[in-house]
This record gives C-alpha cells, sequence and structure tokens, in this order.
C-alpha cells in the first residue's frame, strides 16, 4: 500500500462531469489500496470571477479580505469532490487548508508555508477514508485565512506530500505533462518523459506555467517524486525528480523552451559610471517590491555615464517606474523608460553544464529567423534572451526546430484549453 497525493487543477473540476471523472479517478486510486489525498483548485475561472466582482466593488480591497473571498472557490470545488467520491462508496472528508493543518506567515496574497500539521488528514487516513484538501490557502498566527498566490495549490500538494512521506505526488492537469514548449504556441512540442527538479524550477521561473514555482522547490527540498499528468487521458505524463547516486539521469542537451510575455523593461537613463550608483537603484526598486529579472548594463557615448536596463514583472513596473522618478534628482540619472512589449525566450538543460555549442546554435537560429536580441542572462542550465513581443512566437519554432525538439508528429493535446 502507497500514500499518493493527488491535486487537479482548476480545469479538471471545471464543472459536474469534471468533477465527477476525477471522482472516478480517486476511487480507483483508493479501491487498488492505496491512501489518498486529495488537493483542488477552485472550479474553472471561478478564481478569476472572484476576482473581478471585488474589483467591480473598489479598487483597493484590504488584503486580508481579499484572502478571505478567495478561498471560497476552492471550499466550493473540495465539498462537491468529497460528495462524488462518497457516492461512489469510498469515504470521503474535505477540509479547508486552515482545517489541513497548514501554517503560514501573515503576508496576504502571496504567504508562505512556515508548517504543517496535518494531524486531521492522517486521522481520516487511518479511518480509510479519503482526504480531500483545499488548495491555494492557509491560516496564519492570528488564525486568519490566507492564500499561496496563484497556483498555489501545487504547492499545498507538495508541501503535504512531503509532511506525510508520500510515495508520490501526482499533479493532475489539461496537458499529458511536461512538453519541450507550450504546445499551444510550438505545435511539435513532445512531452518529456523524465525531468529533473533543477530543469523544472528553471522551466517554471521563465514562464513555462504548468508547475507552480514554489511547488517544485518543495519537491527538491523534500525529495518528493512528481508525476505531471493528466486527468482527462490515462496517458503516461512527466516524472520530475531530484538525480541520486542509483539514478543519475543521463542528462538531454536541452530539456525545453521557455517563455514569458509578463515581464516588462525598464531603462535608467544617464546614471552617473561611478561606484555605488547602482545599489542605490536597486535599493529604491527593492523598496518598491520589484522582482527584478535580467539585467543589462549599456556603455553610454559619455563615458562619465550609463544606462542601466533590466526587466520585472508587468505589474510591478507603476509603482517601480514612480519610485525611480520620485529619486531622478537624488540618483543623478537623466530619466527612466518603460517598455511594456518585450517576450523572453529561455532555453533550459542540464546537458550545458557538458556540451559546448548551445549558444552558437540558439544565436544561429535567432539570426535566421531575422529576430533581434536585447538582452541576455545566463545560469548554469539556462541561456535566456529579451526579444520583442511580436518576435517571440517564431523566435519559440526556430529555437525548437534548431535544437530538434520537433517531435515526428504532432503529439500534445490541450484538453481543458488552460494548461492548468
Amino acid at each position: 500500500m502507497a500514500l499518493i497525493v493527488q491535486k487537479f487543477g482548476g480545469s479538471s473540476v471545471a464543472d459536474a462531469a469534471g468533477i465527477a471523472r476525477v471522482a472516478d479517478r480517486v476511487a480507483a486510486t483508493k479501491r487498488a489500496g492505496n491512501d489518498v489525498v486529495v488537493v483542488v483548485s477552485a472550479m474553472g475561472d471561478s478564481t478569476d470571477e472572484l476576482l473581478d466582482l471585488a474589483a467591480s466593488i473598489t479598487d483597493d480591497p484590504p488584503a486580508r479580505e481579499m484572502d478571505i473571498l478567495l478561498t471560497a472557490g476552492e471550499r466550493i470545488s473540495m465539498s462537491l469532490l468529497a460528495m462524488a467520491i462518497s457516492a461512489r462508496g469510498v469515504p470521503a472528508r474535505s477540509y479547508t487548508g486552515q482545517q489541513a493543518g497548514v501554517l503560514t506567515d501573515t503576508a496576504y496574497g502571496r504567504a508562505q508555508i512556515k508548517k504543517m500539521a496535518p494531524e486531521r488528514i492522517k486521522r481520516t487516513l487511518d479511518e480509510g477514508g479519503v482526504a480531500i484538501v483545499a488548495g491555494f490557502q492557509g491560516v496564519n498566527d492570528d488564525n486568519d485565512v490566507t492564500t499561496l498566490g496563484r497556483g498555489g495549490s501545487d504547492t499545498t500538494a507538495v508541501a503535504l506530500a512531503a509532511s506525510l512521506k508520500a510515495a508520490v505526488c501526482e499533479i493532475y492537469t489539461d496537458v499529458d505533462g511536461i512538453f519541450t514548449a507550450d504546445p499551444r504556441v510550438v505545435p511539435k512540442a513532445r512531452r518529456i518523459p523524465l525531468i529533473t527538479t533543477d530543469e523544472t524550477l528553471e522551466l517554471a521561473a521563465h514562464g513555462a506555467k504548468i508547475l507552480h514555482l514554489r511547488a517544485v522547490e518543495f519537491a527538491r527540498r523534500y525529495n518528493v517524486p512528481l508525476h505531471v499528468r493528466s486527468s482527462f487521458s490515462d496517458k503516461e505524463g512527466t516524472w520530475v525528480r531530484n538525480p541520486t547516486e542509483e539514478n543519475p539521469m543521463e542528462d538531454p542537451i536541452i530539456a525545453g523552451v521557455a517563455h514569458d510575455a509578463s515581464q516588462g523593461k525598464i531603462t535608467v537613463l544617464g546614471c552617473p559610471d561611478r561606484p555605488g550608483v547602482a545599489a542605490r537603484i536597486f535599493h529604491v526598486c527593492a523598496d518598491a517590491g520589484a522582482n527584478v529579472d535580467t539585467i543589462v548594463q549599456n556603455v553610454s557615448p559619455d563615458s562619465a555615464r550609463t544606462d542601466i536596463s533590466f526587466t520585472l514583472p508587468i505589474e510591478q513596473a507603476k509603482s517601480t517606474m514612480q519610485a525611480l522618478q520620485a529619486a531622478e534628482d537624488d540618483l543623478g540619472f537623466t530619466g527612466v523608460k518603460y517598455t511594456e512589449s518585450i517576450g523572453i525566450l529561455s532555453l533550459v538543460g542540464a546537458g550545458m553544464r557538458t556540451h559546448t555549442g548551445i549558444s552558437a546554435t540558439l544565436f544561429g537560429a535567432l539570426f535566421d529567423a531575422g529576430i533581434n536580441i536585447h538582452m541576455i542572462s545566463t545560469s548554469e542550465i539556462r541561456i535566456s534572451v529579451v526579444l520583442a513581443i511580436e518576435d517571440l512566437p517564431a523566435a519559440l519554432t526556430a529555437v525548437h526546430t534548431a535544437f530538434d525538439l520537433d517531435a515526428s508528429a504532432t503529439e500534445a493535446v490541450v484538453y481543458g484549453g488552460t494548461g492548468r
């Protein structure tokens, strides 16, 4: 008998038929002799609908009240799923994040898990039942409901799997696993049977939306095997594991290509070219809550001054621009420019550590496609390039083909239309 944690995204439980299909799968897993804990997201687009409803009432809702509001979606799906599983002759009980023992800090809307205390979940398992847990939510030391941020149900599932020492955490979505690129943009993308947590972290951090970044971090830290697969089919998905001495996992040169169209670029013009100025600029950005990614310092024709460009999430751009403009006289730069329409393409593969020619192939493919590169950043297993947003689809296709990642036939099917 194994303990299995199964997580189902919003597209998997979008309607009554989806809930019935998930209930059949959970009941079958339980009847096969396994202990089962299920984590569910809100149904379909219900979280977005709640956000729109709040926006129709106020432009500045209190963060605490927003968390209380947004956790309602998971409460609905968890209770309906528990009813459906019970109707199939398998006892099931639903629990909120608070009841499941997900203890967080006080950062409403983006809370971090501090501790897991799943005592009620363990009791349900001991009694032979299936535990259904609302994803995306927990409780802080003030006994207030908190949310973990969009995609946080993945993190709930992996945290439960780690604390319960589950054999595997199955992440069910509406595609058949992790692909070499987003199949909505690159139809010839192919499924990756096995991938390392390091590669998955890089893909998740740079635009691949199939797994929540913090969930992969939990899986790597606590050595939780992940199996990403579709709730709409019985196909084998993608296994995400930490390499071990016994299973070193022969590294492919390139695991996949991720893209991100949710970032903007800020350029700070005419910065005094002397020590300490860049540090002060990025202190201003940090105080404004900017999550800065790629940074490039450009040499200006005036040798005493330079331009500094960086990327950040679009939603953080307005406050960051305002903070920089307020500090312009104090820091001595000559202006600030914002470009919203950028795309970021990231090539990821553990094989980059030992193979040469990766950069030449990447930049050659972009050159052949007539695509200009604005910025470049790298890590040990990643190369990212910033492009014009309109060039992103063509760049993805060109790079995917250049590294022989295309499937021999169109393999990817997006069953629910969202990728989660």
